[in-house]
């Protein structure tokens, strides 16, 4: 059972919906109650860092998410914001992040990109993937998926990323550490390949 964790931000229902589609047994979490036989947990997330933040830890699902993530070693997977919680900290607010993996988000240099808009980055762009990793698993070389951010999870250790982009600079947009995942841009989004990626999670 695919558990999305549903403290008020993200794309809740988008990510219900294609597992509906794709007949993958989903159910939406709102108290701790709803996290019995959970086998994969989605943490979505939209916004600033802080208010991400702040609103998860005063949801009451915090808790039961770590025990499930760090103990029971549930897989669980960070989308945009959400992946960006999972760090230690962030250049755009001054709470600590869940910390589940190594590593601090950081501001695009807008020094470097050449576009008139610099921030945010929006829109699509081809991701350079580790194809053996089973998160795109049966996925081409370069896949394209949409963004819609101004920071970066730098990882503390290249072996925890698993996919890059380039906006300016070459950047880190999905990571993984054992059971713990996450990817910068929104899979809700991105039509067949978020799709794939998606029903290649519930798999893992």
């Amino acid at each position: 059972m695919i558990g999305i964790i549903d403290y008020g931000l993200g794309n809740i229902k988008a990510f219900e919906n294609i597992y509906n589609r794709l007949h993958i047994p989903v159910r939406i979490l709102q108290n701790e109650s709803d996290f019995s036989d959970i086998s994969k947990l989605i943490l979505p997330g939209v916004g600033a860092f802080d208010h991400a933040m702040r609103t998860f830890n005063q949801s009451a699902m915090r808790e039961i998410s770590e025990k499930l993530v760090l103990e029971n070693e549930v897989p669980v997977i960070g989308i945009c914001v959400g992946m960006q919680m999972l760090a230690k900290s962030s250049d755009e607010g001054n709470l600590d992040g869940l910390g589940w993996i190594d590593g601090v988000v950081k501001r695009f240099d807008e020094s470097k990109i050449s576009f008139d808009t610099h921030l945010p980055h929006m829109g699509w762009n081809d991701v350079e993937i580790d194809e053996n990793n089973k998160l795109f698993a049966e996925f081409p070389s370069n896949p394209k998926f949409y963004f819609l951010h101004s920071y970066y999870f730098k990882c503390s250790y290249e072996a925890d990323i698993i996919a890059t982009a380039h906006y300016g600079e070459k950047f880190t947009c999905a990571i993984a550490h054992k059971n713990i995942y996450g990817v910068q841009f929104h899979p809700e989004k991105s039509h067949l390949y978020g799709v794939k990626l998606l029903e290649n999670f519930s798999k893992i």
